[in-house]
């Protein structure tokens, strides 16, 4: 195994989930200056249950992809991206993904969605959207980021702990302060590290 492959290096992975309109996106957009600023460095798998298209119909970098090319790297000074057409293929599994992040050493990446892969993940909740805790029944969350107690404590869920003094229930994350949450999930990434 080289050293870059090494258990050791290989970045963490946390996935985090809940259903559509809980905000997952808006936590991932206000954690990830937060985590930067704590020193890691992130990188974000999102799954889309749709046919996601980053390019615009017309433009050259589609026409070629449309064209056949495998894969289309479109760069600017700016940024670049690479496209894979992938017809007939089943969906790329999260292992696969990650590999394709590696070379862009992250610390951290963060997974919204894959809600079924095997990694720890924080579910974002809010009881206003009528729809269950996931975390009665997944065993990999970690955390629930909510806007308070009462809305996880009500749906029945076992007791979540406030502090890192219990072992087993999920910790609760106070949802409207992304600045604790990032704290908690650096010093989680830290642990995890001294543990490997």
């Amino acid at each position: 195994m080289s050293p870059t492959n090494s258990p050791s290096s290989r970045p963490l992975l946390l996935g985090v989930v809940g259903f559509s309109g809980a905000g997952k996106t808006t936590l991932l957009e206000k954690l990830l200056p937060l985590l930067r600023e704590a020193g890691e460095r992130c990188a974000v798998i999102k799954h889309a249950h749709h046919d996601v298209d980053v390019d615009t119909p017309g433009k050259d970098s589609y026409r070629l992809r449309k064209a056949g090319a495998v894969p289309m790297l479109l760069a600017s000074a700016q940024r670049y991206a690479i496209m894979v057409e992938t017809p007939g293929a089943d969906e790329p599994g999260l292992d696969e993904l990650v590999e394709q992040l590696l070379p862009h050493a992250p610390s951290l990446i963060l997974v919204e969605g894959f809600k079924h892969a095997a990694i720890p993940r924080v579910e974002v909740f809010r009881a206003a959207l009528g729809k269950p805790l996931l975390a009665r029944d997944d065993a990999q969350i970690i955390a629930i980021a909510a806007p308070t107690v009462e809305e996880v404590v009500g749906q029945g869920a076992a007791p979540v702990r406030a502090g890192a003094d219990s072992i087993g229930e999920p910790e609760l994350l106070p949802l409207d302060h992304p600045a604790h949450i990032a704290q908690w999930i650096a010093h989680w990434a830290s642990q995890q590290r001294e543990q490997r």
